[in-house]
C-alpha cells in the first residue's frame, strides 16, 4: 500500500490573548482559512506573550502531529481540535515526535528546520483544564517541535509536507523531550 503524502491539516493563529494560571498567554490558537504569510519570526497574525520562552528565530513556528493529538483524544476521552495545544501547524502523515533535530521540511511555500521539542508550561494545563497536564504531556515525548524558518513564504491547510533533509544521526524530538 502506498502511504499518503504528509500534509498540513490546519494553520492556526492566535484567536484571543487570555489570562493563564500565572500570566497572559497566546495559547488560544485556532485554524484560519486561506494562505498565511510566514516570516522569519513566524506567521502574520500570530503572536506570543512571554517572549522569554516563546518566539524568536528558533521557535518561529510550533508544529504538532494530528496522530499525536488523536492519541491524546483517546487517552483523555475528548476531542483535540487543531490548535488546542497552541500549535501553529497541525500536520498529518509526518512523524513529528520521531523527527530528528536538524531535519528540514518543505511545507507549501516555506522551508523550515526542526530545532527543539516544546517544553510545556502551566498555561497548557490551564488550557486543558487538567491540573499538572503540562508535566504529563512532557513525559510522553509527544510535545511537538519548534521550527526555524529558513525560507519565508505562504502556507495553507492542505499543503504537502516533504522531508528534504534528515541528518544521518541525532536526537529525535520525542527523545529530547524525555531527556534521552
Amino acid at each position: 500500500m502506498i502511504e499518503p503524502a504528509a500534509r498540513l491539516v490546519a494553520v492556526n493563529v492566535v484567536h484571543e490573548v487570555i489570562r493563564g494560571p500565572t500570566r497572559w498567554t497566546a495559547i488560544d490558537k485556532r485554524p484560519v482559512r486561506g494562505a498565511v504569510e510566514v516570516g522569519e519570526l513566524g506567521m502574520v497574525g500570530d503572536r506570543q506573550c512571554d517572549t522569554r520562552y516563546h518566539g524568536g528565530p528558533d521557535k518561529a513556528l510550533y508544529a504538532y502531529a494530528e496522530e499525536d493529538a488523536d492519541w491524546w483524544a483517546a487517552e483523555l476521552g475528548r476531542e483535540i481540535p487543531p490548535g488546542l495545544f497552541g500549535e501553529n501547524l497541525t500536520t498529518r502523515g509526518l512523524d513529528v515526535t520521531g523527527a530528528l533535530i536538524g531535519e528540514r521540511w518543505r511545507i507549501g511555500g516555506i522551508l523550515v528546520e526542526v530545532r527543539s521539542p516544546r517544553t510545556p508550561c502551566g498555561n497548557l494545563s490551564g488550557r486543558m483544564g487538567i491540573k499538572r497536564f503540562h508535566q504529563r504531556f512532557a513525559r510522553t515525548g509527544r510535545v511537538g517541535a519548534y521550527l526555524k524558518v529558513l525560507e519565508t513564504g505562504e502556507v495553507c491547510a492542505g499543503d504537502r509536507i516533504t522531508v528534504v533533509h534528515r541528518p544521518d544521526d541525532g536526537q529525535t524530538i520525542g527523545g529530547a523531550a524525555r531527556g534521552e
